[in-house]
């Protein structure tokens, strides 16, 4: 199951995008700070074809694929030399597989920004930095005990490959740059997973906007929007508060507001999908009159992995998977008949690279 934290300055809205992805009514107040326990929701995947398969095979347990936020408290400055809620703040950022960064852009004069003005380009550097820190912090505890060992001569290959990586990238930690930004093998990636370092895990920046803020051009944003694009980062624009509230609507009224603010589909729904995007994920779907399910793969896995993702003994015992794609169930009456007596319905060995909407039906014995 995906896990995205929700990281951000004190007071930039954090709990209201968690609200707006997951509709959990947490608590949100100008001054609901020193906490530690993080918000947590988990969250269906929001999937027309998953909801039309249902329609269609009326099972008896419905199953979607699910995505677990958690609103982490705010991290203040030096939190990465234990300030603030410091290293509390960053184990729980460490849990996570892919980072929601909220930059407050919005004005609000009851809501006094901590650093005393509102500038995104500052804000999303001083998160980017204590998260930097938290990382050195790490490098800086492995090697203190990799240069023991290597003064003692005890060091083996392994741990003198590990040596030589690590500062490299401690040096590249130094230029204040995020680990995801160093040219890593898929090996060395798997080395380096033990560490869980924060600046290695992929980042979608949120801009919490009000809603007199639309349009391409916000003159707020200009700075972090060119400092993003140079480094190849994606941003997505939410109007949190507004939207926070417009899930108290009926959907008439809703659709009325939404395409005010130009929006075509709700904030949590774009939250959840460009989370997908950032970590490469697809989903692909088990149905039938006992269960309809929506499972979750990374891109390019192929059928034996998503034979696994279902149960272990799938994939031990993997002979062939059926596969169709949605789209072309759909076009075929929703008929496997059909699909198989148009050349739609395939069976496909361990190498076949599932897609994004495949029915999959896995053949296997043990």
């Amino acid at each position: 199951m995906l896990k995205c934290g929700i990281v951000g300055l004190p007071l930039s809205g954090k709990s209201t995008i968690f609200n707006v992805i997951t509709r959990a009514g947490a608590e949100v107040k100008p001054y609901a700070g020193g906490k530690t326990e993080p918000n947590r929701a988990l969250v269906s995947v929001p999937d027309s074809r998953f909801d039309k398969l249902v329609e269609i095979f009326v099972p008896k347990s419905v199953k979607p694929a699910d995505v677990e936020f958690v609103d982490l408290a705010g991290l203040s400055r030096n939190a990465g030399k234990g300030a603030g809620l410091g290293n509390s703040f960053l184990s729980f950022v460490s849990e996570s597989e892919a980072l929601l960064h909220v930059v407050r852009v919005f004005k609000n004069n009851s809501v006094p920004h901590p650093e005393n003005s509102i500038d995104p380009l500052r804000d999303w550097k001083i998160v980017e930095a204590e998260l930097i820190y938290r990382d050195l912090g790490v490098i800086g505890g492995r090697l203190s005990r990799l240069d023991e060992k290597k003064a003692k001569k005890k060091l083996t290959p392994a741990e003198i490959s590990e040596l030589e990586l690590l500062k490299q990238l401690e040096e590249h930690l130094m230029n204040e740059l995020p680990l995801r930004e160093f040219a890593l093998t898929d090996e060395q990636k798997r080395s380096l997973a033990g560490f869980a370092f924060l600046t290695l895990k992929p980042e979608l920046v949120v801009l919490n906007l009000d809603d007199t803020q639309t349009g391409s051009n916000i003159t707020e944003l200009a700075g972090l929007e060119s400092e993003l694009a140079k480094r190849n980062m994606k941003s997505i624009k939410v109007y949190g508060a507004t939207e926070m509230e417009l899930e108290q609507l009926d959907p008439d009224d809703r659709a009325e507001f939404m395409k005010d603010l130009s929006i075509t589909e709700p904030g949590r729904d774009r939250l959840i999908h460009e989370a997908y995007k950032l970590l490469g994920l697809i989903s692909f779907f088990t149905s039938g009159a006992d269960e309809v399910r929506a499972w979750t793969l990374k891109a390019g896995s192929n059928a034996v992995d998503a034979a696994g993702t279902i149960h272990s003994d799938l994939a031990r015992g993997f002979i062939r998977a059926q596969v169709v794609a949605y789209n072309d169930f759909i076009a075929n009456n929703a008929s496997i008949a059909q699909c198989r007596e148009k050349g739609v319905l395939r069976l496909e060995g361990k190498d076949y690279i599932v897609k994004d909407g495949d029915m999959i039906e896995i053949r296997f014995n043990v």
